[in-house]
């Protein structure tokens, strides 16, 4: 199982829809990915370790698949679709990653 993490940090002055990322954004997304994607979770960042300090992520969307081929397969020919809808929540450049589930 490998999970793609879309990670979106925190900085002054941006904005973050969540309500639309869940509502919208996000059941497209699996829509598009089909039975490819096994799951599907989303975390909003409340703070740091630090009292007071802001979370490092104002949010983080973690997709599920069985291999990075399967990922690809189902993610590629909807890359742009998904690409153009993030105007819609946020003007936040994400970060990817995608890691193997150990537990």
């Amino acid at each position: 199982m490998i999970k793609v993490s879309v990670l979106y940090p925190s900085g002054a002055g941006s904005k973050f829809d969540m309500d639309y990322y869940c509502t919208k954004h996000l059941p497209m997304v699996q829509e598009k990915l089909g039975a490819a994607c096994k799951g599907v979770s989303v975390d909003k960042g409340l703070g740091s370790p630090e009292p007071g300090a802001p979370a490092p992520f104002v949010a983080m969307g973690h997709l599920l698949f069985d291999s990075i081929e399967s990922f690809q397969a189902a993610f590629g020919p909807n890359a742009a679709t998904f690409m153009a809808d993030i105007p819609n929540y946020t003007d936040i450049q994400p970060t990817v990653q995608i890691s193997s589930v150990q537990i």
